[in-house]
């Protein structure tokens, strides 16, 4: 399944949603805490006396499966080293359904349930670790980054929920997009058992997989690849949750309204992946990330200042889609390049993870920063400061590791 199918963010009244499924973005803020919007004038910052910040729990509901989906990303990237992607991605998406239905029939109603069904609907996070692996083995080195590009704009998923969600609720009722969703992954899974085939020449390691990861953890490209997608693809999936709330917060946008503009911006940086990828392949990805983080330093400094929404706001948020999302495409790109070809499973595990779990913490930061301060300057300056920080490490240590592996090819 491509990374990002996500199901859909069910409204159940004015300004609510439910979480819905997703390999990537996972779920939206749950029906008991969405209505308690941190801008709205009625309420304080608290919510409720004696409770956290509504913002908050907001983002923790959403940050629960983005890690179980990060993490889970390091085993299942390494047992599609061992399996093949024939056989992961038809397991992946038959798990997803059962968390997928608990969610849309009965697990909408509370706090713990919704705590319990965005845990096992990480599972679905864990599909992308199948991919890169599966779609590396069928193309040569020079023409990775625009395959790798290709299969990671299924995140695009998001902006599809977005868009189709609330016409689907209106139509059948609030379980209709999760039972549609679930229709899709069985689908899904039987064709891909059906169509799929791995790569002629594929030898599937037989090594114990404790081992197999320990060797992982020793390659340097794993840890500055992770470095890196932690930060663009973290951005990407750090905007795409908590952007309608920010919106609403600082702009004073509708919920209708949030959510097309958050698509927008989702839909953008879907397009930019597969460009990052195809960009690479051709100028190395190395100056393509160096480019988009100097893009998102940029972009994140104007929109810390607050400015108008129309234009500069705007073209401020639009920057960095198009450059978190080509940035996401370059790294697996480097990844594709740099990583030895028994391994590359193994590595998109755990890179995968690192960008997880990047997109885990900004919005519970930014949550507990506007909690706090009533006010997201700080949080975007934070990401200025570190957007700019991997630049400069791209620029230094990633090319100086780069040249050294093209220069090993030669010899």
């Amino acid at each position: 399944m491509p990374e990002g199918l996500s199901a859909p963010q069910v409204p159940r009244g004015p300004g609510r949603t439910v979480p819905g499924a997703g390999p990537n973005v996972p779920i939206a803020p749950p029906a008991p805490f969405a209505s308690l919007d941190p801008g709205r004038q009625d309420l304080d910052r608290t919510g409720r006396p004696g409770t956290a910040p509504i913002a908050a729990w907001q983002a923790l509901l959403v940050a629960v499966p983005v890690v179980v989906g990060s993490v889970g990303r390091i085993p299942v990237g390494a047992l599609t080293d061992r399996f093949g992607g024939r056989v992961m991605f038809p397991v992946i998406s038959a798990i997803t359904i059962l968390p997928v239905l608990y969610l849309g029939l009965w697990g909408h109603e509370s706090l713990a349930a919704l705590l319990v069904g965005g845990f096992f609907l990480g599972v679905a996070g864990t599909a992308f670790a199948v991919g890169v692996p599966f779609v590396n083995g069928w193309f040569p080195p020079e023409r990775r980054g625009l395959a790798v590009g290709v299969f990671g704009a299924g995140m695009g998923g998001t902006a599809i929920s977005a868009l189709t969600t609330v016409r689907l609720v209106d139509s059948g009722g609030t379980a209709t997009p999760f039972v549609v969703t679930a229709v899709l992954l069985a689908a899904y899974a039987v064709l891909a058992y059906a169509v799929l085939r791995e790569a002629p020449g594929r030898t599937a390691p037989t090594e114990p997989l404790s081992k197999r990861l320990a060797a992982t953890v020793r390659l340097p490209v794993t840890w500055q690849a992770s470095a890196l997608y932690a930060v663009a693809f973290g951005g990407y999936v750090a905007f795409s949750v908590y952007l309608p709330v920010y919106l609403k917060t600082e702009y004073g946008l509708s919920q209708a309204d949030a959510a097309n503009r958050m698509a927008g911006f989702v839909l953008l940086a879907v397009l930019m992946r597969p460009f990052g990828g195809w960009l690479s392949d051709r100028i190395g990805a190395v100056r393509v990330l160096t480019l988009a983080l100097a893009v998102v330093t940029v972009g994140a400094t104007v929109q810390a200042f607050a400015p108008s929404l129309l234009p500069v706001g705007t073209i401020a948020f639009l920057a960095m889609a198009a450059a978190l999302g080509a940035g996401s495409g370059a790294t697996f790109a480097l990844v594709a390049q740099l990583s030895p070809a028994n391994k590359v499973g193994a590595v998109t595990g755990v890179v995968g993870a690192a960008g997880g779990l990047g997109g885990f913490v900004p919005p519970l930061l930014m949550g507990a920063i506007y909690g706090s301060y009533g006010s997201y300057v700080v949080g975007l300056a934070l990401l200025a400061v570190v957007a700019a920080a991997a630049a400069v490490f791209t620029f230094s240590v990633v090319q100086q590791a780069a040249r050294g592996r093209r220069a090993a090819h030669r010899a």
